[in-house]
Formats: C-alpha cells, structure tokens, sequence
C-alpha cells in the first residue's frame, strides 16, 4: 500500500495539566478528502496547527512524504506585511509555479490583487487567503473552517473547486452541507483521541451515536467489574485479601480506566426568555428605497412579516443584508416609502461582529453587567456560575477576559447574553460562525420551538433549510425576492444555482450582477434529466456493493493491494456520481422553472 503524504501518529499535547491530545492520529493520501470533526475546544485547530508543522506536540510523530507540498489556510488569516492582495498571494506560490492560476482565482472569486490588505472586509480577507492556498495546486490541503466569512456564491464556488481537487484535503468546518458533499471519510477528535470511518459526513452522526452507545455499555460493564471487585475487597477472607496483591492491582487498574473513559457529558442548555406576544404584524414595509450615493441597496421592496415568521436574508457580501435588517427593525430609515414596526416588540439581536462583546470584560462581568454574581434570566435570578455551565462554560473561566475566548468561546458568550434577555424579535446575523456541529443542532432546535419571530441572515445552507420559513434573496441592483420555504426551496423556484453567479461576479456598489435566466428546456433536455435518474441509481449502487467490502476489517492486512484498489475505485465513483449529481441538479432547476 502506498505511503500517506501525511501522517501523524501517537499525537499528545497538553495544556497545563489538562491533556488536550492523547494518542491523536491522521493518514491522508492523494486525493482523499476527510472531514475532521469534533467539539469545540476538543483541539481540532491545534492538531491542523500540528499537521502543518507550525506548532510542536509533545510525543507522537510528523511524517510528510518527501517532496510533497502543503498548504494550510488557518482560521483567521494575516494579511499584515502584504501591501496588496497580489503581493500576499504570490508570496505563498513557489518559484516554477505560473502566477496565471493565481490571478484566475482572484479573478473568480471577485477580487483583483490589486486591493489594499489592511482595507479589505472580513469575507475579501477569506477569499484571499483560498486564492493563495489553492493556488500552487498542493499535494495537501489543510483547510480551518474556510466557508467563514464567505458570502453563499463563494461558497458554492469553493465547495466545487475542493471536488475537483486532487490534493489530500484535511477539512474542518460547521457548514453541514459543505461536508456533505466534500467528504469522503471522518476522524472524530473526542477527548484527545482519534476514530475515523471512510464514509462521508452523511454517515457521521449515526457512527457517531453507535460509537458513544457502545462507550455506555462498555462503562456499564465496567461498574460492574467495579463493583464486583469492591465487594470482594471488603468482605473476602482476610488473609485471601493481604496475599493477593495482583487482584488488588486490578481493581485500581480497573478505577483508572473509568477515570479515562468518563465522557464529558456536558451539553449546550439552550433557552430562549420569552417575553409577550407581539402583535400580529411585526414589520410592514412598503415600497421602500435605500441608497448610499450611487450605490443602490434596496429597490421598490415590499415586504411583511408575520409573528412566529423565520425570514431567511441571503446574499453575496456587500449586497446590503445588515442595512437591511437595520431598515427593519428601525434603526435605520428608508429614502423612500414606509415601514411599520408591530408593538409590543422587545428586540434581541447577535451580530456576526460580535461587537457587543468588550474584549477586557471579564465573562462574568458581561452577562451580570458587573453589579452582582447574578443574571436575570426570563425573568428570575441565576447564580452567573450556573448559568455559565449552561453554556458549557468552567466556573474557572468566570474571570477570564472575554479576548482570550476562541470563536466557539466566544459565539457562545454572546448567545449566553442575548438569550438571558425576555424577546419576541430575535435577530441573527450569521449565529453559527464559529459554532460546533452539536451546538449548532441544539441551536436549531432551540429556535424551532421560539415562539416568537425571527430575522435570519446566514450563509449556512443547512441552517436556513432547518430555519426559514421564507428565503429574501438579493437579486441585485437592489432588487430581493421572497421566496416560499428554505435555502434549497429558493434555488428550486429561482431556478438557477447561485455559484453561476461567483465567476461573472466583479466588485461593484452592490457586490454582484443580476444573474441571467435561465434558457428554454427542450426534449433533449428531458430525455437526459430521465437518463440521469438511471445512471446515478446504477452508480449509487456500485458505491453500496463497494463499500460493503470494508465492513470486512481484515481485507486490508491480509489483501492491502486489494483494499487500496477499492479505495481508489470508490473514489472515482464519488467523484462521478458528483459531476452526475450536478448535471442533474441543474437540468432540474431549469425543468421546474419552465414548468412553472
């Protein structure tokens, strides 16, 4: 079997006296894609960190196939020292390397080069950064969270680009839908140690539980070995007892163990303080424009929501999303027409800036405000220490400046803050940045069961499905359209996908042009639409027969030339079945546009 290019084994590091990796590994080979998942805080950033060579572990070992090449894009990229974007992205291509490719990749992503780097938005930033890794077209690709930031097209754009690939990728992302269809297998980072499954994201929650179900039962088993060798230890003869050393070994080998494999069972508890009914209507707005200078924001939009409403606000970046949610809520008003605010509105909001967020201010001190160890939660008085471990916070970390959290830390904090607050109007402007995948579920489920109304920007697809009610889409030149239902529900009656609009995107007042309507369908069009629903069942099936051959755990030491056949085989099937799936999905959309 041919050697990984990268391969890390045996990993341990500690922080302070905590162990954070105990025994973590990764193998990636050419062209694998794995998706690297875990909690937040579990370490996933310093084992990437790690796998890049930029930091040391305490024991384990690096390999890096000699002469292969790695990139790793980290979760907050520096631009510092770079004049332009150019200059930032031509510094990380080697010498032979043709500076073409990375000018295209600029160019598809909306930029030039020719920006200033210490002017450039959080999303221009991101895309810089993609364009400078991808472009030496690397043997391996370590991505951090890289959908951060990115506006939906981006997003698309790079989640084909990452398909296409040959490059070994190692990804780490919350963006559900994005680790669908970019995966191919999963290492699970769980209290320091390392599982993985060849199987892509779909697969990963149901591994999961099974995995954690038979952790319950190992446990169970144990406390009873436990408790056997207690009651043995306490009544047993007396001399039996002083000469048998090794049994006594034993159960303190056996205490050890249940130490070790105590899962930390914390979970995220989420509520949201209700206060009374709104009325009816919670925003009415009517023909209402708003512009700054030549740049138009919204045009001629007529819009109501309803109480218990979940508008969805998609865009690309620049298009207008927060002037929109600040037009809607009052803060801001428009050039021209009317909006009407509901009553009995109470208004709580988190910003993708996290700006209510004082980086000196103790955690503590910014959910009491800093007048007692009390929080005012719906209504009643919590102790901060109790409410703080709802949120899956140490009481250790009660004086610990907000600045020194990380993303997730901090994405937390913030929800910790808003949620104390009795509202019927949440507004959300990107929650789940930052987020891990569980947090995320538990967020979903908190805000199905909201009863109030809710204002929804965000460029997680999975997440509008889940949440939205109805999608606003920017159009361009200022021009958004509801539609009915989610994310995919959006692309289903707009008919065409948004990253066709990520190549012809140029930087301008809106941030991006109209998309062009999508052409007539013609019978040759149906007939290949009916012949794709064949192919892909066929090839569907083939992956099924081939991944039954791994449920056979020894294929790979007693026929590894045969094992790596199939993994190889396996890949080439997904890969089809995805250009498939495109065709399909775009011959699709079109047919449902013209029907209707």
């Amino acid at each position: 079997m041919a050697l990984p290019l990268l391969a890390l084994q045996n990993i341990r590091l500690s922080l302070g006296a905590s162990p954070l990796l105990d025994g973590a590994e990764i193998g990636v080979g050419a062209g694998e894609r794995i998706c690297l998942v875990g909690r937040n805080g579990s370490g996933k950033s310093t084992l990437l960190k790690i796998a890049a060579g930029l930091i040391a572990s305490d024991g384990g070992s690096r390999f890096l196939q000699p002469g292969a090449t790695l990139r790793y894009l980290p979760q907050e990229p520096d631009l510092s020292g770079f004049p332009t974007v150019l200059d930032y992205v031509f510094d990380g291509l080697d010498a032979e390397t043709d500076g073409h490719r990375a000018r295209g990749l600029l160019d598809q992503l909306g930029l030039s080069g020719a920006e200033t780097t210490k002017q450039l938005s959080g999303g221009e930033a991101r895309r810089a950064a993609i364009a400078k890794v991808l472009a030496p077209a690397p043997d391996v690709l370590l991505l951090d969270e890289p959908t951060n930031h990115l506006d939906l097209p981006a997003i698309e754009w790079l989640e084909a680009e990452l398909r296409g690939s040959r490059a070994g990728i190692v990804l780490i992302s919350h963006d559900r839908r994005l680790l669908e269809k970019v995966s191919r297998s999963i290492v699970w980072l769980d209290r320091g140690r390392t599982s993985r499954i060849d199987r892509g994201f779909s697969h990963f929650e149901a591994w999961r539980d099974e995995v954690l179900e038979q952790e319950a039962r190992d446990a169970q088993k144990l406390s009873r070995e436990i408790a056997r060798e207690e009651d043995w230890m306490r009544y047993g003869v007396t001399a039996r007892r002083k000469r048998n050393v090794r049994r006594v070994a034993e159960l303190a080998g056996l205490r050890e163990k249940k130490r070790e494999e105590t899962r930390d069972a914390r979970e995220l508890q989420v509520t949201a303080s209700s206060a009374s009914l709104s009325g009816k209507i919670v925003v009415d707005a009517k023909g209402i424009d708003k512009a700054y200078g030549d740049q138009v924001i919204i045009r001629d939009l007529t819009l109501r929501v309803l109480r218990g409403d979940r508008l969805g606000i998609v865009g690309p970046n620049g298009a207008g999303k927060t002037t929109l949610l600040r037009l809607l809520t009052g803060l801001d008003q428009p050039d021209r027409g009317t909006i009407k605010l509901g009553t009995n509105l109470a208004v709580a909001t988190l910003d993708q800036q996290r700006a209510a967020l004082d980086p000196a201010r103790t955690l503590a001190d910014t959910l009491t405000g800093g007048k007692s160890d009390l929080v005012e939660v719906g209504g009643e008085s919590r102790h901060v220490i109790g409410y703080m471990k709802d949120f899956l916070f140490r009481p250790e970390q009660a004086r610990t400046p907000v600045g020194t959290l990380s993303g997730g830390e901090r994405g937390r904090l913030l929800l910790a803050a808003i949620l104390a607050k009795p509202s019927n109007l949440l507004i959300l402007d990107e929650p789940t940045n930052d987020l891990d995948l569980e947090t995320l579920d538990i967020l979903q489920d908190m805000l199905s069961d909201y009863a109030g109304t809710i204002l929804l920007v965000s460029h997680d697809r999975d997440f509008l499905d889940r949440i939205a009610t109805s999608t606003l889409a920017a159009e361009g030149d200022g021009h958004w359209v509801e539609y009915a239902g989610g994310y995919s529900d959006m692309l289903a009656q707009r008919g065409v996908a948004v990253r066709e609009a990520v190549v012809a995107r140029k930087p301008g007042p809106c941030g991006a042009k109209r998309v062009a309507e999508p052409g007539a369908f013609s019978f040759k069009d149906r007939h290949r639409l009916k012949a794709l629903n064949t192919e892909i069942a066929n090839l569907q099936g083939e992956i099924a027969e081939l991944e039954e051959t791994f449920a056979d755990t020894d294929l790979f030491t007693r026929q590894p030339e045969q094992f790596q056949a199939n993994m190889t085989q396996l890949a080439a099937f997904h890969d089809q079945l995805g250009v498939l799936e495109a065709e399909w999905l775009e011959l699709e959309m079109r047919r449902e546009s013209v029907d209707s």
